[in-house]
């Protein structure tokens, strides 16, 4: 097998949840009383998704690229984060191998939309849908997740020198 210098990264996302906004996960809008509060629209899944990346190419993490003190981001469309995300790693000749991540949410449950976002993630990726997995998984209503106050999402990443 040829070395590719493959690198693994690994990034994790937290966000309160609160009437009032909406919830966004995977770049897709999921119908529920409450959603992520956040500098950006709150997309967790996205979060861990972007310091995964920057975590295995060594760029830092998101706080270092899109701050939340920067207000040109306030209420971004966390999309485009993962835009530039991806221009980072490119044009620092790394590619995606592949993709695995976590939700972790009492409520709603959002695996019927789980399709949804890999394919939106793909997109906005440039990726095969089959490079992306999306799983999900309460936490037995124990924290502040278990009982609805928040919303988590881990992601690992596997990328290559080009």
């Amino acid at each position: 097998m040829q070395n590719r210098n493959w690198r693994v990264g690994m990034g994790y996302d937290v966000h309160q949840l609160a009437s009032g906004y909406k919830l966004w996960l995977g770049g897709i809008e999921i119908p529920y009383e409450k959603g992520s509060v956040g500098h950006s629209d709150g997309d967790v899944l996205i979060h861990a998704i972007c310091d995964a990346l920057l975590g295995a190419a060594n760029l830092r993490d998101i706080g270092h690229h899109f701050p939340d003190t920067d207000p040109e981001l306030k209420g971004i469309d966390s999309k485009i984060l993962l835009e530039k995300t991806m221009v980072l790693l490119r044009n620092h000749a790394y590619e995606v191998g592949n993709i695995d991540t976590t939700i972790c949410l009492q409520q709603p449950k959002i695996n019927p939309f789980i399709p949804g976002m890999q394919t939106t993630l793909s997109a906005v990726m440039n990726l095969q849908e089959s490079q992306i997995s999306i799983k999900a998984t309460t936490t037995e209503r124990m924290g502040f997740v278990g009982v609805g106050d928040g919303i988590a999402a881990y992601a690992t990443v596997l990328i290559f020198k080009l």
